[in-house]
């Protein structure tokens, strides 16, 4: 009979840091370093000829372009961004759940391999047991490293300008990123019942099904719709490669000064980006399971599945079900994309030409320390960024919350009605939808007015992105605060000051650091979509080399990315491990 005990299994490699003091030091350093690499401290960094282009942007917005063609082409560009989301995130979604499965410990260990904590023997035999499952980590490591715009500008030059190209450019490396969250969310469920299914003879897939997949649920569909809201935003950054929708539109309205265009298509991409984000949100809630930030970051991978006797939320979920489905189908009918053109003979040769000229990579112009400033500039980029984005999120958080809204009257009766406090608070909100909306290529395009190129303007750009998403975060982690502690702080006498000091921030802290150094990670990969459109960084010289179609040095710059976004990684994870602990 099968053998399905399973083993603890050995941790995963983690860095060991020193305390948190030091790891502030390093921080202030790292932003020090980072200011000296962008020359905030010396030298011009503001165009002063580029005020007029603002001046006629904000007479753009202020005389908009409403007339029914241009409406039509809104309508048409952001239903082309909808069913780019919905179709790339199907895929990725089929891509993740049979990646999450081969990728999961729990699935090698109901085969016999990955015990290796119980089960003696040489380190060749050890590394048996986990190679399976060391094999399907690894091979999904490489997809989600690089960013959605580099799969789109391959997938280009394989499927050309066509449908496809924005749907694969999405599910391919989030279908990698949903394998990852997935594979964590199955581990981390309860096992007894996988375990007696397993000891009663049922196969391991069968069990997976019938044991795993119920107590993971409501995790894995939340999960879901939340990189439905990443998929929104990837398919409007995938416009910048001409593969159509709102962030095309929006791209060809600024590089053609049309700006009485923009407000019209921005107005179309904050309701889209709005309505799903609510949709999610509400869909979380209906679940009770985690929020989007806890699934992603490892916080909690273990809520529980809705109470079967809410019958509110149970329609609303199964409404859910059915709308994505008709949406799916909408999606497909909408831009009829050709399947068949994946297994025809010349997408064969031209990914075969492709990977030929790819290897053995090549050193750009300039050698490997060239490779390296530029690879120094892209970890400034970042750091820059979420420098920015941790004061002012934590600050906004604050404002907009309902919570600390009322500090000095927890314990009081709360009066209905629209005061000053609440309309900021809606404002900041509503800035939060727009920063993290509007795509960080037309942030740099618009910053580009009156900053000159390099660094700063990227920083900036991602900045504010990161701040709207960041700062959403933020506030939901203090709306989700437990008030006991600052009813009891105040209940001793405690100021309004005295109790945000001693109550709030303590609990709110840890979270908060958490979120920045995971946004961190995603901003190491946001650094090539700016660095497209002139803001420097690998990014930039990726931009250059894909033009010239040189893929032999491609392939190192892309190696590069990727072993920076793997040490960012590490890092990261330590420094939100250590705030957890």
């Amino acid at each position: 009979m099968r053998n399905a005990t399973l083993s603890a299994s050995r941790p995963p490699l983690r860095l060991r840091l020193p305390p948190r003091q030091l790891i502030w030091v390093g921080v202030a350093a790292s932003v020090i370093w980072a200011a000296v690499q962008a020359n905030l401290f010396s030298g011009a960094l503001i165009n002063p000829g580029g005020w007029a282009l603002v001046v006629r942007l904000l007479d753009g917005l202020f005389h908009p372009n409403f007339s029914s063609a241009f409406l039509r082409l809104t309508l048409d560009s952001t239903l082309i961004t909808l069913s780019y989301a919905v179709l790339g995130t199907f895929f990725s979604l089929v891509i993740g759940m049979v990646g999450g499965i081969l990728s999961s410990e729990v699935w090698w260990q109901a085969h016999g391999f990955n015990q290796e904590a119980a089960r003696p023997g040489s380190i060749a035999l050890r590394f048996y047991r986990r190679s399976p499952w060391l094999a399907a980590r690894t091979l999904l490591a490489v997809p989600r490293s690089l960013h959605e715009i580099v799969w789109g500008l391959i997938f280009v030059n394989i499927f050309g300008l066509v449908p496809l190209t924005a749907i694969f450019a999405i599910a391919v490396p989030f279908g990698a990123i949903c394998a990852k969250v997935f594979s964590e969310i199955l581990d981390e469920q309860p096992r007894q019942p996988f375990l007696a299914m397993l000891n009663a003879g049922a196969p391991p897939l069968q069990a997976f099904f019938y044991a795993l997949f119920p107590s993971a649920l409501p995790n894995l569909i939340s999960y879901s719709f939340y990189r439905f809201e990443c998929s929104i935003r990837s398919a409007t950054i995938l416009g910048i490669i001409g593969a159509g929708g709102l962030g095309y539109q929006i791209l060809l309205s600024l590089q053609s000064l049309r700006y009485q265009e923009f407000l019209p298509m921005l107005i179309a991409l904050l309701l889209l980006s709005g309505l799903t984000d609510v949709w999610s949100s509400q869909l979380r809630q209906a679940l009770g399971g985690s929020t989007r930030i806890e699934i992603q970051t490892g916080v909690n991978h273990t809520a529980g599945i809705p109470s079967t006797g809410s019958t509110r939320s149970s329609a609303f979920l199964k409404g859910s079900m059915i709308s994505i489905l008709l949406l799916t189908g909408f999606a497909l009918v909408y831009l009829k994309p050709d399947f068949s053109s994946i297994l025809a003979p010349r997408t064969a040769q031209l990914l075969e030409g492709i990977l030929r000229d790819s290897f053995p990579p090549q050193l750009p112009d300039g050698g490997l320390l060239y490779l390296l400033r530029l690879s120094g500039q892209t970890l400034a980029i970042s750091i820059l960024a979420m420098a920015a984005v941790g004061p002012l999120a934590m600050a906004a958080a604050f404002v907009s919350s309902g919570r600390l809204r009322n500090l000095g009257q927890i314990t009081a009766t709360r009066q209905p009605g629209l005061r000053p406090a609440a309309i900021l608070a809606y404002l900041v909100r509503m800035f939060f939808l727009i920063a993290r909306a509007v795509p960080t290529p037309i942030w740099v395009l618009m910053i580009l007015f009156v900053v000159f190129p390099g660094i700063l303007p990227g920083a900036v750009a991602l900045a504010l992105h990161n701040w709207g998403i960041t700062g959403r975060l933020m506030v939901e982690t203090v709306d989700n605060m437990d008030e006991r502690p600052l009813v009891a702080l105040q209940s001793l006498g405690a100021s309004p000051g005295q109790t945000f000091m001693y109550g709030a921030l303590p609990d709110v802290f840890p979270g908060f650091i958490s979120y920045i150094f995971y946004r961190w990670e995603n901003c190491i990969r946001e650094t090539v979509v700016i660095g497209i459109v002139g803001a420097g960084g690998l990014g930039r010289l990726l931009s250059e080399q894909l033009s010239n179609f040189d893929y032999a040095a491609i392939t190192s710059t892309l190696i590069a990315l990727i072993l920076l976004t793997i040490l960012v990684d590490l890092l990261s994870s330590a420094v939100r491990r250590q705030y957890r602990s």
